[in-house]
């Protein structure tokens, strides 16, 4: 399973065209959200992912996060297991990226 840290965000989904997909619940995503210049985001809460499998590029690469990394690391076994092959999980999260990254976001 692939993972990157908050550092190598921006430049892989730029490198890779990756989409970023946020599969937390919509009252998470209302309180924080990432915002990375240039890069395509979705939010597709972790329950919805399998009945709206169709709306994600299996060719594409794709950064899955919530809010510690756990979700989302379900969410990339869960891709692979369909096929995809450039799926990656954002490590630590939405939390990790409020520490490290941009304070700004909300801790919650």
């Amino acid at each position: 399973m692939k993972q990157l840290g908050v550092h190598e965000l921006h430049s892989h989904c730029r490198a890779h065209r990756a989409l970023l997909l946020d599969v937390r619940e919509p009252w998470e995503v209302a309180l924080a959200a990432i915002r990375v210049d240039g890069v395509d985001a979705r939010h597709i809460p972790m329950s919805r992912i399998p009945e709206r499998l169709d709306e994600l590029d299996p060719s594409q690469s794709i950064v899955c996060i919530c809010h510690h990394g756990v979700r989302s690391l379900q969410v990339v076994a869960f891709l692979e297991r369909q096929g995809f092959e450039s799926v990656y999980n954002l490590a630590g999260g939405i939390d990790a990226w409020s520490q490290q990254v941009d304070p700004g976001v909300p801790r919650y």
